[in-house]
């Protein structure tokens, strides 16, 4: 289940792609299998591992094609072991809300995007969120948990405020929504069969849309999206640089 709209926020084979915050690398699998040259970044030691063998039985399987690479590395958003520059594509998805020092991570974003290269930032959405923090505390007050909510206005400024350019945003995931809210109304932490009759429920018709994609649930999901669309994503890009007029190759943003 990707968020980032890949009609709307290109990767091309030999783009050199960061996933930031990987998580499980579902968005990392897509570039690979683009053809793209992939770094998959978590420090969740647990989940980079299994992310590097995936890359591993994906390559085994022949799902990428010739000149793709990808990689598994665990670090620190904040501290990002690699040049400045070092990047083609960056996208970080449903991490900031869970970080502090979100301006330190866009910061961070921004020096190893190449001038002229772009991002993609995905947050949980203001409404659907709220709803979340609403109905259960448990949603959001555990450890690596969601420290706040974005509105989109503020999540643009904060891209701006890095020196980045946003060009165009969307939402996603509007039939993810309410299995959230079942799953706070009747306990976020119960999994599996221990869960509600109406989460295991809903989970088997998720599973089944993400599986079969009907054209039904599609339309459904594109219709509902602009009204509770689970995911605010915002895509941006880094200024090319140019030399100011009337100094010597003193660059500046374009």
């Amino acid at each position: 289940m990707l968020t980032v709209d890949f009609t709307r926020f290109p990767v091309a084979a030999g783009d050199r792609v960061l996933d930031l915050g990987c998580g499980a690398g579902r968005h990392a699998f897509e570039c690979y299998r683009r053809g793209a040259r992939v770094v998959a970044l978590d420090r969740n030691g647990d989940e980079i591992r299994e992310v590097a063998a995936w890359f591993a039985a994906m390559r085994e399987a022949g799902e990428a094609p010739e000149g793709a690479t990808a990689t598994a590395v665990e670090g620190d958003a904040l501290a990002l072991p690699f040049p400045d520059d070092s990047f083609d594509v960056v996208i970080v998805s449903e991490v900031l809300e869970h970080i502090p020092d979100d301006r330190g991570v866009l910061a961070e974003m921004e020096r190893v995007l190449r001038p002229g290269g772009r991002i993609a930032v995905t947050v949980p959405r203001y409404g659907p969120e709220k709803v979340c923090w609403s109905l259960s505390d448990a949603y959001h007050q555990v450890e690596g948990g969601h420290i706040r909510i974005y509105r989109a206005d503020q999540l643009l400024r904060r891209v701006r405020q890095a020196g980045l350019r946003p060009y165009g945003v969307h939402h996603a995931h509007a039939l993810h929504s309410p299995y959230w809210w079942l799953k706070c109304a009747f306990g976020v932490h119960r999994e599996g069969d221990d869960a509600a009759l109406p989460v295991r429920a809903y989970h088997r018709m998720l599973v089944w849309d993400i599986v079969k994609r009907p054209l039904a649930t599609r339309f459904a999901d594109r219709l509902l999206n602009p009204i509770i669309g689970k995911s605010f994503v915002a895509y941006a890009t880094k200024p090319q640089l140019r030399t100011a007029p009337g100094t010597a190759g003193a660059p500046e943003r374009a």
